[in-house]
């Protein structure tokens, strides 16, 4: 059953959220929601067997994944959280005269003393370009910082740029905000991923360059799409397709979240006309913005099969979810463990169920090591769908992440 709105006002799984007891909390939500076992499970990724030991603790929420699962399956309100969540600032301006911040005098000293002019710009686009390759394979736990630490020595150039220089700094500027907004996003932090894709499409606008902000309003449409907000992802998506100046990769990769929106809202026939769409844009594409570097039919064809795991087309998910795997990188570790939890996802719907255990076995070491928090809480998906389907490879599975959980 739904939650209750007024859920949160019961005093005793208020007290139990501030005092982290979440054996509690499971059953007191529960109880108030008139909710299963089963029905907690899927909302936060568990198993019903999981929950179950959870609840008369034999087993303890010790892992962040698993604990940040519980808070935003149940819409835990965050004035209730006491910690165990690093906090991170939003991201502010830190541009003089701008906005004030007590970060900014220490963000605009040149530590390494860089100097703003082409040479040097070159080698700021080339290690960004690095960097986004690097984090494929290493993940966004990783490498934030080191890309946070480049943003504070590159935006501190913005005092002294002036004509074209300046322009051009600015555009370097909104692709860090929008690579930290990616990394943010992909740590399922959704408050400072949207901080700095506003920052990014400020700066874009105030560039001059289109691409960049049709790619941000694009990103922002994946990050609803990932809060099960389709009709959001639908309207970004459309919007940032029709941004002037988006390049035709951008605009596929918009339409194509738009069709995934569609998707998420169970509608096939608005699903396919935009996928459809973005495909004959991809199909005659020759060229990308840097950004874009992945993006190609075999990437598409991985998001098709996304699309068709929402409409409960297996086998059409399955098919092109394979297409796209054969076509990526050995490097892509993170997009590999994802699409391959996905593949996981759409054998067990299928109900081959032996095929679902095998690959999800097959990522569940880059699930772990790169791919928390979504390819992970996909896999624990899986092993939900195979136990409610009596398949015994969902114990299997169950106890092969426990291992890591």
């Amino acid at each position: 059953m739904d939650q209750e709105l007024d859920v949160w006002t019961h005093p005793d799984l208020r007290a139990a959220v501030a005092a982290e007891d979440w054996p509690t909390v499971l059953k007191r939500w529960r109880a108030l929601t008139r909710s299963s076992q089963s029905a907690l499970g899927a909302l936060v990724g568990l198993a019903q067997p999981d929950v179950s030991a959870i609840e008369n603790r034999r087993r303890e929420v010790t892992s962040v994944e698993v604990r940040q699962r519980i808070i935003t399956g149940l819409r835990v309100p965050v004035e209730l959280l006491t910690g165990g969540i690093e906090e991170l600032p939003l991201p502010s301006l830190v541009l003089p005269g701008i906005v004030a911040d007590p970060e900014a005098d220490r963000l605009m000293r040149v530590r390494g003393g860089m100097r703003l002019d082409t040479a040097s710009l070159d080698a700021v686009e080339r290690l960004l370009a690095e960097h986004r390759r690097a984090e494929d394979t290493l993940g966004s736990r990783v490498m934030n910082g080191v890309v946070t630490a480049q943003f504070a020595e590159v935006v501190g150039l913005y005092d002294r740029a002036r004509g074209p220089l300046a322009d051009r700094l600015v555009k370097v500027l909104a692709e860090y905000a929008q690579f930290l907004a990616w990394l943010a996003q992909d740590q399922d932090n959704a408050p400072v991923a949207l901080g700095w894709f506003d920052r990014s499409y400020d700066w874009a606008l105030e560039s001059g360059y289109g691409d960049m902000a049709a790619t941000t309003m694009s990103m922002k449409a994946h990050l609803a799409w990932s809060r099960g907000n389709g009709r959001r992802c639908t309207r970004l998506g459309e919007a940032a397709a029709a941004t002037p100046g988006a390049s035709a990769a951008t605009r596929a990769m918009a339409l194509q979240m738009a069709g995934r929106g569609h998707a998420l809202d169970g509608d096939a026939a608005g699903a396919y006309r935009r996928l459809d769409e973005a495909q004959r844009i991809i199909t005659a594409t020759t060229d990308a913005p840097p950004w874009l570097y992945f993006y190609g039919e075999s990437w598409f064809a991985a998001q098709r099969g996304m699309a068709e795991l929402h409409l409960g087309r297996w086998a059409s998910a399955v098919d092109n979810l394979r297409t796209g795997l054969d076509g990526f990188a050995a490097t892509y570790r993170r997009d590999r463990a994802w699409y391959g939890s996905c593949l996981a996802h759409a054998y067990a719907g299928a109900g081959e169920a032996e095929q679902a255990l095998t690959t999800a076995l097959g990522v569940l070491a880059d699930a772990s090591e790169v791919g928390r928090p979504h390819a992970w809480g996909e896999l624990h998906t899986v092993a939900s769908v195979l136990l409610r389907r009596g398949a015994g490879q969902g114990r299997l599975l169950v106890d092969a992440l426990a291992t890591l959980d």
